[in-house]
């Protein structure tokens, strides 16, 4: 899966979707933007954590777990992935172009906000 730029996996549109379609794959993928663009247009079922909320998340996620970061354009959501690669998450991607790029189903206004604590359900698909 996925091509290694500046020493973080990215996964492309394809391969986003294939993981989505696949019940049985336990990626979890976290939409990273601000609540304001999340209302606006996010992936049906990706939860959000904002990227500056996210850091306060880590002691509750599973580091052998594998995550896909999604924002607008790619950008935001490589800076997690390499935060992430960093404090030893090494199954991590950066979904790359964004939701700029996605072409797939969207859904709107506030679906799935993970709230600290973390019920880590919520992350499931």
């Amino acid at each position: 899966m996925s091509e290694m730029i500046q020493g973080v996996s990215h996964v492309n549109t394809k391969e986003l979707s294939a993981i989505l379609q696949d019940r049985n794959n336990r990626t979890i993928i976290i939409d990273v933007r601000e609540p304001e663009e999340y209302i606006q247009a996010h992936i049906p079922g990706v939860p959000l954590i904002p990227m500056g909320e996210i850091i306060h998340y880590m002691d509750d996620l599973d580091p052998d777990r594998e995550y896909v970061f999604v924002c607008r354009s790619g950008q935001r959501s490589f800076n997690v992935a390499k935060y992430f690669q960093q404090h030893g998450f090494d199954a991590v991607h950066n979904y790359a172009g964004g939701m700029l790029d996605w072409d797939g189903e969207i859904a709107t206004g506030l679906e799935n906000v993970i709230e600290h604590p973390l019920d880590a359900k919520k992350l499931e698909k």
